[in-house]
């Protein structure tokens, strides 16, 4: 772990060294100025001598100025560091995050994701500030103070020690039960996160279902979780202060009485006193900073093994060692194919599915809820990777491709697509990023989606809100259909991409697709039979077996499925989920 995060330091090499050396050099000045002040108080003050005085004052005021100089500069190349090193952080998460396969990121939540970049980063920034500042200025100004207090008067410096001895324990202690919790409230951190999430994504749904005091109570139960484990964390570190200052204070009235009776006594100078005193206030502030640090450590040990975790993640699906660079045509072959989400699940969603399509066909593809539809595309584009057996696309195992090549020639609309905040234009140039206007206007016309952009006030320059809130439904599908077109794409998957647009409409893309892009092999997933019953043949999948495969009028004679769903259809108007005769 600590290695995984030294490694995101990178280029704030050099403000991390400096940042510690800097500081160093302010405790030097600051252990400097109580011997000054011993000085002039022994030397000057109770000898009347003024020229003492004056020349050690200049000194005490050219080391104060120069440990404020170093201070500052501490200050500067060590937010330097911390904030570089949280923004590398940010960088490498987002980074390995988009080489995740689908099968890594169905191991983290969106919502912890989201945590993992924020909080638990601002949480080891903040750290890693205090680390290179105040875990080196703390102990390197206890042990000087502690030195320079033994080598004034052994016998009061032992108070020191035995405070630093008990004090130490006691804040080991608080930190060590305090951390616990601050272990559970990242986890709680994530909670919130996801209601909030998931509550402002679907405001729509949740005011016309009138659910806005249910969202308020889940939001508050997951909010109080979180209170009251911040509250004993709190709880337990709140002893850190009263500890601290009787501790200080204790120290203070047992130098104080001792050294006024070894003044007395002519064992110790006034000089001496001040700076045993002065040299006790820093060790004792030394240990308020460590126990700060260690509240800090202990909060952010949490975040670093959270942020380690999306660093170290390594993607299940990587190029092989020679990929190959060209797919050759959009031929599909499904070889034995068998397919689970968990590798030691010992349920499989897909089960021995052989098929082979032909490059150019129309594969119509139809099922029940929960028949694997979705999983069975995922597998062309490598989205995920067969269990068992071999998926071929044009003539080639599809883990012998380089991914990007793969991706680009396998070109997928799912029925919940998303658009980016941005112009129309901008959309679809994720398609092909130097795309033409004439180009995305011919892919739009494709797609049905020229007869309503003509009409918007800025016809193609019409600003997309984030996640597509100012398109309906329907235009938003056909938006992502002509996005998918402008990829020229061999293989063209629409995973019941249509859902929404009216039954023409839907005639009409499917029309266009078989006269302007013949040579391109098109999958269809749909529940209305009507959108691929025109398809050169339809697979029909029953709880991710081939219940059957071949053209319309095949499967109305052979299967008994497909006619039912489809007199279902024709006769009641139902789709694929419902049962033939059921009203």
């Amino acid at each position: 772990m600590i290695k995984t995060l030294a490694g995101q330091i990178k280029e704030y090499k050099r403000d991390s060294i400096l940042t510690p050396t800097f500081m160093i050099l302010e405790v030097i000045m600051e252990m400097i100025i109580p011997l000054l002040m011993s000085s002039i108080i022994d030397d000057g003050v109770e000898k009347g001598d003024i020229g003492h005085i004056y020349r050690i004052g200049i000194w005490m005021v050219i080391a104060a100025a120069f440990g404020l100089f170093c201070g500052i500069m501490s200050g500067k190349y060590g937010a330097s560091a911390s904030t570089g090193f949280a923004k590398n952080l940010r960088k490498s998460m987002f980074e390995n995050i988009q080489t995740f396969a689908f099968s890594n990121i169905d191991k983290f939540s969106t919502a912890s994701l989201v945590t993992r970049m924020t909080t638990d980063v601002t949480n080891l920034q903040n750290a890693y500030q205090m680390i290179i500042r105040m875990c080196v200025r703390a102990p390197f100004s206890l042990i000087v103070a502690m030195a320079m207090s033994f080598y004034v008067n052994v016998r009061l410096a032992t108070i020191y020690l035995v405070a630093v001895l008990v004090l130490g324990s006691l804040l080991m202690l608080i930190v060590t039960r305090a951390m616990k919790y601050f272990k559970q409230m990242f986890r709680k951190y994530d909670d919130v996160n996801a209601s909030v999430q998931e509550n402002v994504s679907a405001i729509r749904v949740v005011k016309a279902y009138v659910r806005e005091d249910y969202e308020k109570e889940r939001f508050r139960k997951a909010n109080q979780a979180l209170y009251k484990l911040g509250v004993r964390a709190e709880r337990i570190v709140a002893f850190n202060a009263p500890l601290m200052m009787m501790t200080v204070y204790t120290c203070i009235l047992l130098i104080s009485w001792m050294g006024a009776r070894m003044i007395v006594q002519s064992a110790l100078t006034t000089g001496e006193l001040m700076m045993l005193l002065t040299y006790c206030m820093n060790i004792l502030m030394s240990l308020m900073m460590l126990s700060m640090v260690f509240v800090m450590i202990s909060m952010s040990v949490a975040s670093a093994e959270r942020v380690s975790e999306v660093l170290n993640e390594k993607a299940d699906i990587v190029n092989p060692e020679h990929p190959v660079y060209e797919v050759k045509d959009g031929s599909i072959v499904f070889d034995h194919v068998s397919f689970k989400y968990q590798k030691d699940s010992e349920k499989r969603v897909l089960k021995d599915i052989n098929i082979s399509i032909k490059e150019g066909e129309t594969i119509g593809i139809i099922g029940g809820t929960g028949s694997s539809k979705s999983s069975l595309v995922n597998l062309i584009s490598r989205l995920y990777d067969v269990t068992d057996g071999s998926l071929r696309v044009g003539g080639r195992d599809v883990r012998e491709y380089d991914l990007d090549t793969l991706r680009n020639e396998v070109a997928v609309v799912l029925q919940k697509n998303v658009l980016f905040s941005g112009t129309i234009l901008d959309n679809l140039r994720w398609g092909k990023k130097d795309a033409t206007l004439e180009e995305c206007k011919q892919a739009c016309k494709l797609a049905c989606a020229d007869e309503f952009i003509e009409k918007l006030p800025q016809g193609y320059e019409t600003h997309i809100e984030q996640g597509g809130t100012n398109v309906s439904g329907g235009q938003k599908q056909r938006l992502c259909i002509a996005r998918a077109l402008l990829k020229n794409p061999k293989v063209l998957i629409l995973d019941d991409s249509t859902s929404a647009v009216d039954t023409a409409t839907d005639a009409r893309i499917h029309e266009a697709f078989a006269t302007e892009i013949p040579n391109t092999t098109k999958l269809i997933i749909a529940q209305r039979i009507s959108s691929v019953q025109e398809a050169d043949r339809i697979l029909v999948l029953e709880e991710g077996e081939v219940n059957g495969f071949g053209t319309h009028e095949e499967l109305l004679a052979n299967n008994e499925i497909y006619r039912d769903v489809y007199e279902s259809q024709t006769n009641a108007g139902g789709d694929f989920d419902e049962k033939a005769g059921e009203d």
